[in-house]
């Protein structure tokens, strides 16, 4: 498989971005990885990284990111953090993966039975757990006025699924680079949840 290069990675559209995503996840579900030199790649990109997309997803150990979407070292950047909520770094994180390091893609993706969501939901109070908990609380007001009855499991989910709405919304609203980026076109956004049953992944572009 090809190390990303500036020419790769210019090369490409943010809708080609997401297709690679895609399969990579498809032959991740079929357990068809791609056999990569690891150390290879180490070497190629030490002198410079060509990341085709940011990823914001959560810390949670059954979702790791590169290997669920089958890609290698300098294809994608993480940005990992428990309920892929957004705080003022991870939006400099972001900026500088689009403006500086050149990525088309970025994407937010929640997970099934996520630990953070269900924390949120059962109101836990822990040190600075809270203050993180207290980001997710917005989907929750949304989701308990669509949804009036309905198994916890699938309460759950249907808040991470909204969460991630609102932590894109919250990087549009909040960062003014990447406002103007998507707005030229430069960069565009999607949606992901990923199933922990399943290894499968539902990706949409916004």
């Amino acid at each position: 498989m090809t190390t990303q290069t500036s020419e790769s990675q210019s090369s490409l559209s943010p809708a080609e971005v997401l297709t690679m995503l895609n399969e990579g996840n498809q032959r991740f579900v079929q357990n068809k990885l791609i056999s990569r030199d690891l150390l290879n790649q180490v070497k190629k990109t030490s002198s410079g990284q060509f990341p085709f997309a940011v990823v914001v997803s959560c810390i949670d150990s059954r979702v790791p990111t590169e290997m669920i979407f089958d890609q290698g070292i300098g294809d994608v950047f993480c940005i990992r953090v428990a309920g892929n909520v957004i705080n003022q770094d991870i939006l400099g994180s972001i900026e500088f993966a689009c403006k500086v390091a050149g990525v088309k893609l970025i994407v937010v993706m929640g997970h099934t039975s996520c630990g953070a969501v269900k924390g949120a939901c059962n109101e836990v109070q822990l040190g600075n757990l809270t203050g993180l908990l207290d980001k997710i609380k917005p989907a929750i007001s949304i989701v308990s006025s669509r949804v009036k009855s309905v198994e916890k499991s699938r309460f759950v989910d249907e808040v991470a699924l909204e969460n991630v709405q609102i932590s894109l919304n919250t990087i549009l609203t909040e960062s003014s680079v990447i406002k103007e980026m998507v707005m030229n076109n430069e960069v565009k956004c999607a949606k992901g949840m990923y199933s922990v049953d399943t290894g499968e992944v539902e990706l949409h572009l916004l």
